[in-house]
């Protein structure tokens, strides 16, 4: 064996290829310690800065992009070094559309999740209605809302079918309205019924006075005449409001002779 030219082929390879090794690997350590120092910075940046951006969808945001700026870097230094990268590209675009097709769901939701932190139609805390449930939003996360319902039950619901959806939000403004239909029978007084209405509603003092209270004769049923209440509440005091006006009514109209008709069925049996 000729050392001589061993020697020559090995000092031939480090003076070549082993610097653009090192100089790869130096550009490699460099660069991502770059990107996860810009990233750092950017993150704090967003958090904190006069427009504040949801933590979850900052974090996840900027993770992609450090993810797919390191693959780049590793992709240009193979390049660099002489490999081949074609094979290498067509790689990563087929395993990229591999696992798009298998998240696509899960992308669903993570683009409906960017969507509604961004254009905000409900925050923590409000009570809302969507994909038939309703409750109060205990947790936006970037793929899926908590919901706690009135029945203390906690609802998953995804946040792409929750941004493609309809959804109800109780808690956007500070008022609202509570309607009570009430049914008094023919034969009662409806000018005496609509005045007792009128004064259970002037006596809540949970109850504004502006807008005013609404009592008006909505329907002829066939075995009743139906009576509309509408008055207006802060929106903490719903169901309070609603809950005493049904019990007030009540009490109201026993009290008075106002009969509040229920379906009845009159059997008659014929002797032969």
């Amino acid at each position: 064996m000729d050392w001589n030219l061993v020697w020559d082929t090995i000092v031939s390879w480090l003076s070549n290829t082993g610097i653009k090794i090192v100089i790869a690997l130096v550009i490699l350590l460099v660069s991502f310690r770059i990107i996860t120092i810009v990233g750092r910075k950017i993150e704090k940046r967003l958090a904190n800065g006069k427009h504040k951006l949801d933590k979850t969808l900052t974090k996840t945001l900027i993770y992609v992009a450090k993810v797919a700026l390191r693959v780049v870097v590793v992709v240009c230094l193979i390049g660099y070094l002489g490999i081949d990268t074609s094979g290498l590209t067509a790689l990563i675009a087929s395993a990229g559309v591999t696992v798009g097709l298998a998240l696509n769901g899960a992308l669903s939701n993570l683009a409906g999740g960017a969507l509604i932190l961004i254009s905000r139609p409900f925050r923590v805390d409000d009570y809302i209605e969507a994909q038939g449930y309703e409750g109060t939003v205990e947790d936006i996360r970037i793929t899926v809302t908590r919901l706690r319902t009135s029945d203390n039950k906690v609802v998953y619901i995804p946040n792409g079918a929750l941004s493609s959806g309809t959804i109800v939000n109780y808690s956007e403004k500070d008022l609202r309205r509570v309607d009570i239909t009430v049914s008094i029978a023919y034969e009662n007084d409806y000018k005496k019924a609509k005045e007792l209405l009128e004064g259970v509603c002037n006596a809540h003092e949970k109850i504004i006075k502006e807008p005013l209270p609404i009592v008006r004769m909505v329907e002829h049923a066939s075995s009743s005449i139906n009576i509309v209440v509408k008055v207006w509440t802060k929106n903490d005091d719903y169901w309070d409001v609603k809950h005493d006006l049904l019990e007030s009514i009540k009490e109201t109209f026993d009290s008075n002779g106002i009969e509040i008709p229920y379906n009845q069925l009159d059997v008659r049996v014929k002797n032969k």
